[in-house]
């Protein structure tokens, strides 16, 4: 009995290690495949800025308030902030876990159970949004001017990520600082389907180079050195 539970033992770490091994391969290596690598680039007067915004584990859209495609404000309000500040010009949007949003503001604060259902997809999900006033262009926070109809479908995808793509449902209560909240989302975090793989296909959904497929920040910023 003892030598058949080493074994069994034996062959469940091994599976785990295999797993985690191919896992980590397939990550690092399809992160650097490149899709719409070759599209036009859009002379800055016709085009939308828009941006990406990382904080080095995660990564934000970034997109204008309002423009004459969508005012951001008719369904994210500013009374729904702690600082209910309205002089904002950026609006970011980040799709994630809603366990891990909402009891994790700090890492010390991760529990195994939160990240075990967010490992394996058994959570609901959670978009995050901040107001912004500027945003200072770096390694962290990249500019990419886009087209308007282009634009037009990132607008689509942020919105049907939401629960409710017309009226947002926001989640009161709970923010990260004094310009940001939170509102339900579609979807499930996942091992194979993260808060990046969310942004990397609102990149796609934009015909804008992104990964062919990623779960962390580096896989996006990459492709846009």
């Amino acid at each position: 009995m003892l030598k058949k539970s080493f074994k069994f033992l034996g062959w469940t770490l091994f599976g785990i290690f295999t797993f985690l091994a191919l896992y980590i391969s397939s990550v690092l290596l399809i992160s650097k495949i490149t899709v719409n690598s070759d599209i036009a680039e859009v002379e800055e007067q016709n085009a939308i800025p828009i941006y990406i915004l990382s904080n080095g584990v995660h990564t934000d859209i970034v997109v204008p308030i309002k423009n004459e495609i969508k005012d951001w404000r008719n369904e994210i309000q500013f009374n729904q902030t702690q600082s209910k500040d309205s002089l904002v010009n950026f609006i970011a949007f980040g799709w994630g876990d809603k366990g891990f949003y909402l009891n994790t503001p700090e890492w010390s604060d991760l529990k195994a159970s939160t990240a075990l259902k967010a490992a394996f997809g058994v959570s609901s999900s959670a978009m995050h949004t901040t107001f912004f006033k500027q945003l200072k262009e770096g390694d962290d926070c990249k500019r990419i001017l886009i087209s308007k109809e282009d634009y037009q479908n990132l607008v689509t995808y942020i919105s049907e990520s939401f629960s409710d793509s017309l009226h947002p449902q926001w989640i009161e209560g709970h923010s990260y600082g004094k310009k940001d909240a939170f509102y339900e989302a579609k979807g499930s975090y996942s091992l194979f389907y993260t808060c990046n793989t969310w942004a990397n296909n609102a990149l796609k959904a934009a015909n804008q180079k992104a990964s062919l497929w990623t779960v962390y920040d580096k896989g996006i910023f990459c492709h846009y050195k």
